[in-house]
């Protein structure tokens, strides 16, 4: 009897052991909180691994000092780790934030970058190896190429879709076109590309709310349909009133067989801004081409800022049909029949 108990006593116990072992490398390897933002963090001389984490649990960038004691014990880096004002956050991982702190990754060690809404895949490759993050090419094998289809390729762009539900019905055959989000970021200066990239996504992930996507679905949309709307309008038009206007515009042709006659699409295929395009211009032979390929194209033009895609998921009805951007203000001239469109086009597009 007494040995049947030790051997079940032995048995929970070992059971409790594994539970706590696989606790312990779960929590080290997932961050605190994936939607938290983030905050600055000092470490100042002279303190201890167990006031660090303490403060760190406080401040709810870790859910448990005493994995962040035990990790820093047991790879025996806790003297290595910097004084310092850090800028951390809830979505990093213990394992990440001690590596920080070993590195010394303070906020002297960041720089700012900035990604313009409306910029393709082509402008941010540039800005890369003009901040000297990665070359050209380095950017296009993870973030993949504008308008290429990778379905026969033999090496394709990274797949960061099991991280990142905004990419689950994003065609696996195209590059990230359209989900680098616009914002400001800042990064540290010895920062890769993939570390930026991923950066730019989490934002994206945040900024398309619970609602965004209910009512995309709602409408029986997927999220890639949204982003490629969206991508249309902001190289279209600037103001918010007239991109859901357009929005509804182009929704409205969709709905009725018409077809987009996009400028902004031949813009992305001929790689420059006109005033106007020309007969020939119309005629180039391209799946993005809205003026001879009906509906949406095959991927986004560019990556939209968070306006344009609002106008994507909430359009605005009107009784337009067409529109027009003025070359010498900007401004959106919008008709509702043809012959009124071709009257503006000769009073504006000279």
């Amino acid at each position: 009897m007494l040995r049947k108990f030790l051997k079940y006593t032995l048995f929970v116990l070992l059971i409790v052991f594994i539970a706590v072992i696989v606790s312990y490398y779960e929590n080290i390897n997932t961050p605190a909180d994936k939607k938290g933002a983030g905050s600055l963090f000092v470490v100042a001389p002279g303190d201890s691994v167990k006031k660090i984490g303490l403060n760190l649990q406080i401040k709810g960038l870790i859910k448990s000092k005493n994995q962040f004691e035990y990790y820093v014990w047991q790879i025996k880096k806790g003297a290595l780790m910097q004084a310092g004002t850090y800028q951390l956050s809830p979505r990093m991982t213990i394992k990440e934030i001690v590596a920080a702190f070993v590195a010394g990754k303070t906020m002297n060690q960041e720089k700012e970058i900035t990604i313009i809404p409306g910029w393709t895949l082509r402008d941010i490759a540039k800005y890369f190896t003009d901040a000297g993050i990665a070359s050209s090419a380095d950017f296009y094998k993870l973030a993949g190429e504008p308008m290429k289809d990778y379905t026969k390729a033999k090496i394709a762009p990274a797949d960061y879709s099991a991280d990142f539900s905004i990419l689950s019905d994003k065609p696996k055959n195209y590059g990230l076109e359209g989900y680098l989000f616009p914002d400001t970021y800042r990064i540290y200066k010895d920062a890769t590309a993939e570390e930026v990239i991923k950066k730019m996504l989490a934002n994206f992930e945040d900024k398309l709310t619970p609602v965004m996507r209910a009512d995309i679905k709602k409408q029986g949309k997927t999220v890639y349909q949204i982003i490629t709307m969206a991508s249309m309008i902001e190289k279209e038009v600037n103001k918010n009133e007239d991109m859901k206007i357009v929005s509804g515009i182009f929704w409205g042709r969709i709905k009725t067989g018409q077809g987009l006659e996009s400028c902004a699409t031949l813009a992305y295929i001929l790689g420059k801004n006109k005033p106007v395009y020309s007969l020939e211009d119309t005629l180039v032979d391209s799946p993005y081409n809205t003026y001879q390929h009906q509906s949406l194209p095959p991927g986004p033009i560019c990556n939209p800022s968070l306006a344009a895609i609002e106008a994507a998921i909430y359009p605005t009805k009107t009784n337009y049909n067409y529109f027009l951007s003025r070359p010498d203000t900007g401004e959106t001239v919008f008709s509702k029949t043809l012959e009124e469109h071709n009257l503006n086009k000769a009073k504006y597009l000279k």
